[in-house]
């Protein structure tokens, strides 16, 4: 391979973890000498980053290899295919039988020696190479992340988890939860921050669970206290939380920090006591419920957001109705709802029987959804009138003339400028107060006022 063809894509599924994984192995390959390609059909070297937290995660990656086959025979031009991500992790040589497309898997906790494996499988031979094993932890340089996001920055404070839900993948391919020194997580913060970034947000798998190696003396709310100190930042963020793992102090710091946005991702997962107990979730519907309403009299006006899992092994109508219920309880501000599918090596998948049928938990999602769409619709429509501050991050997908931003409690607003108005010339990462026109079912309207 070429100095002059060495281009790279790398393609992304999964949460934003794994979106914040793509920019630190894009950060690796542009260390070591390769350059963005103009599209996949280009690009000498393709790196898959997968996600297995969803069902037919594998189907989704081997539908992709596809592709970039019949892409290859139709250009000619052979990538070399790189999978990495949970999937790589999971499946590991099973990638390799099902598709000989692929020329490197490459782990989650191998991502450093990805760059090595590249260059080993260009040199000629392209045997096929997989490194599964930890040769890193949480710690990365974080000097060779390349961020494409002109406005947030994604930084890492936990890697892994050891809450082994019963139908979570993620400890298995993520490994032990392991702790980064508060030390690189500030200089990580400040070099964002320095480099214009706005919004911070501190990722973890179970990210309020947070407790500095290097300071005896920093858990999840010292941590928000320092990362607020960091001049430059206007707001931070973190997801995801585990409900068990919120503390009074950690709530008061979400108070008491103007950056700190005042929206949080709570995990409820099921609104049933007996299936939150199968699924391991070291919670009953009413400790949930009574820390919504805690946090709902501490932080007023706080949005929740949540995750829900339909179709959990043993779940009744009964179950599901309460899960319905919990929802009307709580109204949350948005959702991100499943159907469950058994993952490997977990409990669920190894030990429950997968008894509720697929147009039941198609049918159980669909009800789901629409509760939700409807309370969502109602609480964007209290809305309008209302003004916010909202931070620009892009243009607005709606049309050309509109950006687009979100409030403190992370609801989208399309921002539109009336004719004859003046606006500011560098719209992008500023924040703007708006006033809200208009409700749609995701998102509202805005205008600067």
């Amino acid at each position: 391979m070429s100095d002059a063809k060495r281009t790279y894509v790398v393609e992304t599924y999964g949460c934003q973890m794994n979106v914040h994984d793509s920019e630190r192995i894009a950060g690796l390959l542009e260390a070591d000498g390769y350059v963005p390609a103009a599209t996949p059909e280009t690009a000498d070297v393709v790196v898959v980053n997968t996600c297995s937290v969803r069902e037919r995660a594998e189907e989704k990656l081997f539908t992709r290899l596809g592709e970039i086959r019949a892409a290859a025979e139709e250009t000619g031009h052979r990538p070399l295919v790189a999978v990495a991500g949970c999937v790589a992790q999971q499946e590991g040589a099973e990638i390799l039988k099902r598709s000989r497309l692929v020329d490197v898997v490459v782990g989650t906790q191998a991502v450093k020696q990805l760059p090595s494996l590249v260059a080993r499988a260009a040199e000629g031979t392209r045997a096929p190479l997989i490194d599964l094993h930890p040769h890193e932890d949480v710690s990365f340089p974080f000097g060779l992340t390349r961020r494409d996001d002109p406005v947030r920055a994604y930084v890492t404070i936990i890697e892994g988890c050891n809450e082994f839900c019963s139908f979570c993948v993620v400890p298995y391919t993520r490994g032990h939860e392991r702790m980064r020194p508060v030390a690189e997580i500030l200089a990580e913060v400040r070099h964002a921050a320095a480099t214009g970034r706005r919004e911070v947000q501190l990722l973890g798998q179970i990210v309020n669970h947070y407790q500095a190696p290097d300071r005896a003396d920093v858990d999840f709310a010292a941590l928000l206290e320092l990362v607020h100190e960091v001049e430059g930042l206007e707001r931070i963020r973190f997801a995801s939380p585990h409900p068990r793992h919120f503390t009074p102090r950690t709530v008061a710091a979400i108070r008491d920090l103007p950056k700190v946005c005042k929206h949080l991702h709570m995990p409820v997962q099921s609104g049933s006591t007996s299936i939150l107990k199968a699924m391991r979730r070291r919670y009953s519907r009413e400790e949930y419920l009574d820390l919504v309403a805690s946090i709902r009299e501490t932080i007023p006006g706080v949005a929740l957001s949540t995750d829900v899992i339909v179709g959990f092994p043993g779940e009744s109508e009964a179950d599901f109705d309460e899960t319905l219920s919990l929802t009307r309880e709580v109204r949350f501000h948005s959702m991100y709802s499943f159907k469950y599918s058994p993952r490997p090596r977990t409990l669920a998948g190894q030990r429950y029987v997968d008894d509720v049928s697929e147009p039941g938990k198609s049918r159980r999602i669909v009800a789901l959804q629409q509760l939700q769409r409807t309370i969502q619709s109602e609480i964007l429509e209290e809305m309008v009138g209302k003004a916010y501050d909202v931070l620009i991050d892009g243009p607005s997908r709606r049309r050309p003339d509109e950006w687009a931003g979100r409030t403190d409690g992370n609801t989208i607003v399309n921002v539109a400028w009336p004719d004859g108005a003046s606006r500011p010339g560098d719209v992008l990462g500023s924040i703007i107060r708006a006033r809200v026109t208009e409700a749609g079912p995701n998102a509202v309207k805005g205008a600067p006022c």
